[in-house]
């Protein structure tokens, strides 16, 4: 009979061994473990992946539990000591749990991944951008300081700040508000000399019952040029030109019937030499105004042309649309959302709303009343044609696209788009003098072109519709300085979270909000610090530079089929290659077999790319030095169990231990009979 007794060695009898070879502590590590996996999807689909990975995936606590999950399973075999044969696939199972394990926390704490946006004709760029928001301090000692600013949960508030700590200068740093939208509002402050000059205007319309109002400075990329969508107005150093009205440089596009007008502009618009395409555009129709307000969707401008009649004994009006040398009358009511085709053209069209009494509230179209105080269409025309115009861009900050009906953006928050070559007619620049003398020079497709000296407060007809223009400061020196506040409200979804900052110095406390993307200097002594906001950006020992970004089309349609980056990668040791990525068709380097299978290779995937600019493209950047330990820890683990349930000679034969028993004389305190499960 045999008789298996053993000695335990002394290293198994300690209660911390006993503790984490316990089978209870795997039960439970297991079940938290399962528990965050479910909550993580669960959160992950409800809200997005950096909930799951703030809350789950990625925090402190999942690390340790990982942790203590390997110690288990380590401890649990050594508990096992002698090993004999019918361990083998237990072993092999516990050492795949345990290399997968090794992996995971070896990718999730040395690995990288993040996005990078380049630029054709941009210099090489090594700034890779991650998924986590940070709190950057340029010091006054020199050094930048970074702090992790992720506030899903539990924000700060001023009752509950979030202190950082002290600064080199003694200051200390705390974050006593987050907002999920920040509008950021241009306000020049003056200087006593140097800087730019920078001037205030304010324009309204009673037809529409809009009034907006900006800052200016002058020779600034961004903030010297206001795009309203109906005109651009600017503002620039210098005395304007004074000329009369009826100037022979006057613009005379205008003239003549509708059908002159678009031969104009066809002929002067060299995207006709891309022939036919498919063409989409909305267009904004008054009643009681001739100008109408366009904005491309696809391929370009139709070129049509449409009058609103009055609405008349309760009906919603009627329409003309003058397009490629035909006409068609619709009623409004009777084709409200219905797609009509124009006849004699490729083109089809289809009213998309009607408003009695148009009023502009919130950046939307609404109408105050039944009453046909104000008429007012949209209309979508689609079809296949030569395009004539595309639709000028909203420059300006503070834009952005609103939808009149549900569907497709067709009016601009600020106000509607219009046709390009319309708003290149309707252009007003101001000049600001170095004595701060103010002069204008105007050009509108009502009045023509004329210029003169300008009076503060004195309002100025632009000929654009009814809107009426007032100058009411001007600052001959001032430099550039943003406010940001909260926002709220349906733009709020288009803008950047940020955060108010509190910085507390020899008594005096000072506090200002900062948007993502951007940098305040808080004057603190003895040097004043800078501190900006946004995503974490970490330098990358490889450098991308974009040499080509291709889209491919779908035969007959401008819808995407596919994009392809064609990168140079290169490193500061003068290591250099060139490769493409697309969908599912990552680029590696280096590519070497080796640094590919030890995970010590950057993949980049083709992450996004910009319709509106084709000579940008976002590539996403991998790197996973645990990839080959994780495939080594599921095949061993794949393996384990298929020995442990398929392979007899590794598992206990139970059947034999029943029928032949094991004797063992009473162990003493430091015997124990061998496990052979």
């Amino acid at each position: 009979m045999a008789t298996i007794s053993s000695a335990r060695p002394s290293w198994q009898r300690g209660r911390v061994f006993k503790f984490f070879a316990s089978l209870k502590l795997a039960v439970v590590l297991l079940a938290v473990l399962i528990v965050a996996a479910i909550a993580g999807t669960i959160w992950e689909s409800s809200f997005d992946a950096k909930v799951a990975r703030a809350y789950v995936y990625r925090a402190p606590w999942f690390n340790l539990w990982l942790i203590l999950l390997g110690a288990n399973l380590i401890v649990s075999a050594l508990s096992r000591w002698p090993w004999r044969k019918h361990h083998v696939a237990f072993l092999v199972t516990h050492l795949g749990i345990i290399t997968l394990l090794t992996g995971s926390l070896i990718g999730r704490i040395f690995g990288i991944e993040g996005t990078m946006t380049l630029f054709k004709g941009d210099p090489p760029s090594n700034r890779l951008l991650i998924d986590e928001h940070q709190l950057r301090v340029h010091d006054s000692d020199g050094v930048l300081k970074g702090y992790r600013a992720e506030f899903l949960h539990r924000p700060p508030t001023p009752k509950h700040p979030r202190d950082l700590g002290k600064l080199a200068s003694g200051a200390r740093l705390s974050v006593i508000d987050y907002a999920e939208a920040i509008d950021a509002k241009l306000n020049p402050r003056p200087l006593d000399s140097g800087g730019t000059a920078a001037l205030h205007f304010t324009i309204k319309t009673a037809m529409m019952g809009q009034q907006l109002e900006s800052w200016l400075l002058a020779g600034d990329a961004q903030n010297g040029k206001f795009a309203m969508g109906l005109a651009n107005i600017e503002l620039k150093r210098g005395k304007a030109e004074i000329v009369k009205p009826g100037h022979p440089g006057q613009s005379d596009a205008t003239s003549g019937d509708p059908g002159e007008v678009t031969s104009q502009l066809t002929q002067r618009d060299p995207s006709t030499s891309l022939g036919m395409t498919e063409l989409e555009e909305s267009i904004f129709v008054f009643a009681k105004m001739p100008e109408q307000i366009s904005h491309v969707a696809k391929g370009g401008g139709t070129g049509a042309k449409i009058s609103f009649s009055p609405p008349q004994d309760g009906d919603k009006g009627q329409l003309t649309i003058s397009l490629a040398g035909k006409a068609q009358t619709l009623d409004v009511a009777q084709n409200l959302k219905r797609e009509i085709e124009i006849a004699g053209t490729p083109f089809t069209v289809r009213i998309e709303n009607y408003w009695a009494d148009l009023r502009m509230q919130d950046g939307k179209p609404v109408s105050l009343s039944d009453s046909p105080n104000n008429p007012a269409v949209v209309v979508t025309i689609r079809g296949r044609g030569v395009p004539i115009a595309t639709a000028a861009p909203n420059t300006h900050g503070n834009g952005q696209a609103v939808s009149t009906n549900g569907g497709p953006s067709t009016i601009p928050n600020i106000a509607p788009a219009m046709n390009e070559a319309n708003a290149a007619e309707n252009q007003l620049t101001f000049f600001v003098a170095d004595d701060g003398a103010i002069s204008y020079e105007l050009d509108s497709r009502k009045l023509g072109h004329s210029s003169g000296p300008l009076e503060l407060n004195k309002p100025l007809v632009t000929g654009w519709a009814d809107w009426q223009l007032v100058v009411d400061r001007i600052l001959p020196h001032a430099e550039q300085w943003m406010d940001f506040m909260p926002a709220k409200g349906d733009s709020a979804n288009e803008l950047p979270d940020g955060v108010r900052v509190r910085v507390e110095q020899n008594g005096k406390a000072f506090e200002q909000w900062i948007s993502g993307g951007w940098q305040i200097t808080v004057p603190t002594s003895p040097n004043p610090i800078g501190i900006s906001y946004g995503w974490r950006s970490t330098p990358l020992p490889i450098a991308l530079e974009l040499m080509d970004f291709e889209v491919a089309r779908n035969e007959g349609s401008d819808a995407p089929a596919g994009f392809k980056s064609t990168l140079r990668v290169s490193t500061a040791e003068g290591d250099s290659a060139s490769g493409q990525c697309w969908m599912n068709h990552p680029f590696s380097f280096p590519g070497s077999w080796w640094r590919t299978w030890s995970g010590q290779t950057f993949k980049m995937s083709q992450a996004s790319w910009n319709p509106e600019n084709l000579g940008q493209s976002t590539i996403q950047i991998l790197r996973d030095p645990g990839w080959l330990l994780k495939w080594i820890g599921s095949l061993l683990i794949v393996t384990g169990v298929f020995l442990l349930f398929y392979v007899k000679k590794f598992r206990r034969q139970y059947a034999t231990a029943k029928t032949k028993p094991i004797v063992s004389p009473s162990p003493a305190p430091e015997e124990r009979q061998v496990a052979v499960s």
